[in-house]
């Protein structure tokens, strides 16, 4: 028998998730000796025995870790065997300087759901009921290292039972920081028409019944507030949209159960597997035409998004409270706490404040958040993971780098805004904090900013923004070099997003062509750009414009963005079309506002030129009828998609490609005569999908034969685009090219600060 001894050193989220126990257990079920201990950044194992089952060890930590693990690298060396008769969890090391890894938030385990319903349980029916495996992290944390003094928990002392079993290596509450009872936990109360409730089946049985009435409840969750009512009650739910001033953008539903979105929704096995996940999102998924939920929910387009219970509180919400003749829901509208264009609400007295005119009731408890995060916003296209919004479950998880580098703080560009710290070898990327537009925005984003450089430990060397020089995060970045000292540095922003993309994939260093279609970003030729093949060499500063999308004019520049019927105008007049009378959009247009927009683009006086594709699709929405005025960003976008996935077939239509271009005018000449020939709306919007994915392959194909590039990005948040996506992708099937689409960070502006990251610190290290 051939004994060794082998020290093995685990990076990633391991403390507080149950590591080290299981490092025992596992031990044990192999019958090894040896011991495993805690730093700062790793946990540390030696570990001895026979040489089968040592090697059997190294594989099993990885592929048995706890639920909330992450592993990021685990390395094994041989070391003298010792001789040890036992396996021992030992004393934590400290490393001066050194920052752990966060472990996101989890969704609650079934271990403690079994708790939750079990009336012989200590902790039955506790709201806050969690363990090593599961519960609250990153949005309780207030500083490293994890430990419960570091956390919101510190308000709420253990009691004897829960301290044994956080002191007990072999309890699954062994170390877990927020576990708490009845006795010694946080509680909940209600706030209804001037009146405080307390007492958690008190309070479950006034807010089941007060949306059973048809009342809004704002009901504080683990990162902040939700605005919650009826789901089923169309008076209810646009109640809400009148008071949150949201008008059209698709509310998020939370049913009760997995069985209850499968009646509300389509859903594939790898849907069903998201939505089980411990990071528990809300999911795009197709709406059933049979779903019963308001129609108000999500206007206009064919998509739901889903998300199940995640919190004990929500379980608790869907269940029948004992004593009471109230029916739990089954479906709940769980929509962001903040009026639109706000930041989240998260503390209980500011949700008092600002939401004291949308919310008819307050279901609140007494631990407080420190860090503010939304719920994660994922779909699935061509069966892999695509994220729109990525927060909650999943920051502040780091993306690695391919090496260390500077300290470096990316701020991110002006909607769906994140941004990002990097350290060693780290990209973390903040939660979602929203669009920039109100100064409470901006305050959110300072304070998030400064919590997570203080978390992280980190001092930027370098301070990174869009060069967009009117974004208030520019600004911002500005102000900040200037206060502090650092030197600032400004990124394009469609080579932000194919770097982005690099990252996410480990392939900084290599030679990407890039497709970077979305809205607006500010081009290198001040213009608007946003319909970009851009080459991206091993270098990652050297960037390259290689081919766009045909300029046009956007009249009144931002109003255009509000308005796809300006668009429209501007791209018959682009395509020298005149005869425009009886056109969807000319009948949807003022006089007044068409006689203005017809003189803007004759004179060209108040428009700024773009390539932008997001532009694009707006425009083409409002020449099919689809939508002509927009509430929310990509909404005509969103509505022309979901139209187009009606159509059995499309309209034959086609683009040119010529010079580094791909033109408009056979475009929209063939949807003009489309519309005149009685062609449906529907096939022309699915024709069109296919003619731009047609012409945008052709384009990349010309290049990549010009350049030598065989490795394909997209990026942007066009490819939020299931339909268009899927149809770009499609063309290079069998084409021998590497294709690269997002599944770590979003496509959209969200995932803009990881490259700009990564940009930065390229520059910084190669110095001026």
């Amino acid at each position: 028998m051939t004994v060794e001894r082998s020290r093995i050193t685990v990076h990633g989220v391991v403390q507080g998730v149950g590591f080290r126990p299981f490092a025992a257990r596992l031990a044990d079920d192999l019958g090894l000796h040896g011991h495993c201990g805690n730093d700062d950044v790793s946990v540390f194992i030696e570990i001895e025995g026979k040489s089968a089952s040592v090697s059997e060890f190294v594989r099993r930590l990885r592929t048995d870790a706890p639920p909330m693990a992450v592993i990021v690298d685990a390395t094994a060396q041989p070391v003298p065997v010792r001789g040890d008769e036992s396996f021992r969890i030992i004393d934590s090391r400290h490393v001066p300087g050194a920052r752990t890894l966060v472990s996101p938030d989890v969704a609650t385990c079934a271990d403690c759901l079994r708790e939750l319903a079990d009336p012989h349980d200590r902790r039955y029916r506790h709201p806050f009921v969690n363990c090593t495996n599961c519960g609250p992290r990153f949005t309780v944390i207030t500083d490293l290292p994890y430990d419960r003094p570091n956390t919101t928990m510190a308000e709420f002392p253990l009691c004897a039972a829960c301290l044994a079993e956080y002191r007990d290596p072999a309890d699954r509450r062994f170390h877990a920081q927020p576990v708490c009872c009845p006795d010694c936990g946080p509680h909940l109360f209600a706030e209804i028409d001037g009146h405080r409730i307390d007492g958690d089946d008190a309070v479950l049985t006034a807010v089941q019944g007060a949306l059973r009435d048809g009342r809004i409840v704002a009901v504080k969750g683990l990162g902040g507030f939700h605005l919650v009512c009826d789901a089923a009650d169309p008076t209810a739910v646009e109640t809400l949209r009148a008071r949150k001033h949201r008008p059209d953008k698709p509310f998020a539903v939370m049913t009760a159960d997995l069985s209850v979105a499968a009646g509300l929704c389509e859903i594939s096995e790898p849907e069903s597997a998201l939505l089980r996940h411990a990071a528990r999102p809300i999911l795009l998924l197709r709406k059933k035409k049979s779903a019963s939920v308001a129609e108000g929910i999500a206007p206009g387009i064919d998509d739901l998004g889903v998300m199940l219970p995640y919190t004990p509180l929500h379980h608790l919400l869907f269940t029948r409270t004992p004593g009471s003749d109230v029916d739990p829901p089954r479906v709940l509208v769980m929509t962001s706490g903040n009026l639109s264009g706000e930041p989240l609400c998260f503390d209980n007295d500011d949700a008092r404040t600002r939401l004291a005119d949308v919310a008819d009731v307050f279901l609140m408890h007494d631990r407080r958040i420190a860090v503010p995060c939304e719920d994660s916003v994922l779909a699935v296209a061509a069966g892999a993971v695509l994220p729109i919004r990525r927060s909650r479950g999943f920051a502040p998880l780091p993306v690695v780098l391919p090496a260390h580098g500077p300290e470096i703080l990316a701020v991110g560009a002006e909607i769906k805004n994140t941004f990002c710290l990097t350290r060693q070898d780290y990209a973390f990327c903040s939660a979602h904090l929203g669009d920039m537009g109100s100064l409470e925005s901006q305050r959110a984003f300072e304070t998030s900013v400064r919590q997570l450089t203080h978390l992280h430990g980190i001092s930027p060397e370098a301070v990174v923004a869009d060069r967009h020089p009117g974004y208030s995060t520019h600004h911002w970045a500005r102000r900040y070099s200037e206060r502090t000292g650092v030197p600032l540095l400004t990124v394009q922003h469609h080579h932000a997003h194919i770097a982005s993309l690099m990252a996410e994939h480990g392939l900084v260093g290599t030679t990407v062509l890039g497709v970077a279609f979305d809205g607006t970003g500010y081009g290198c030729d001040t213009t608007v750009w946003g319909g970009e093949l851009l080459l991206v060499g091993p270098n990652i500063l050297d960037t390259r414009r290689v081919g766009h999308l045909q300029p046009f004019s956007l009249p009144g520049g931002d109003a255009a963005v509000r308005n796809p019927v300006r668009v429209a105008l501007a791209l018959l007049h682009e395509c020298g079309i005149t005869d425009v009378d009886g056109l969807p959009c000319m009948e949807a247009i003022p006089t007044a506002e068409r006689a203005a927009v017809e003189s803007q683009l004759l004179s060209g006086l108040g428009c700024v030129r773009t390539t932008s594709a997001g532009r694009l699709f707006d425009g083409v929405a409002s020449l099919l009828g689809v939508r002509h005025r927009v509430t929310y960003e990509a909404q005509a976008a969103i509505e022309l998609e979901a139209l187009a996935r009606t159509a059995p077939h499309p309209a034959p239509l086609a683009m040119d490609v010529e010079n580094d271009q791909i033109g408009l005018p056979l475009l929209v000449s063939g949807l003009v005569a489309g519309l005149r020939d009685g062609t449906p709306p529907a096939a022309l919007a699915l024709g069109f999908h296919h003619a731009l994915a047609a012409a945008t392959a052709d384009l990349v194909d010309l290049a990549a034969t010009a350049t030598g590039a065989s490795t394909i990005g997209l990026t942007g948040g066009v490819f939020q685009n299931r339909l268009f996506l899927a149809l770009v992708r499609a063309h290079w099937e069998s084409s021998g090219y590497r294709v690269l689409t997002h599944h770590r960070v979003p496509p959209n502006d969200g995932g803009l600060s990881l490259g700009q990251a990564v940009i930065g610190a390229a520059a910084t290290m190669r110095g001026p």
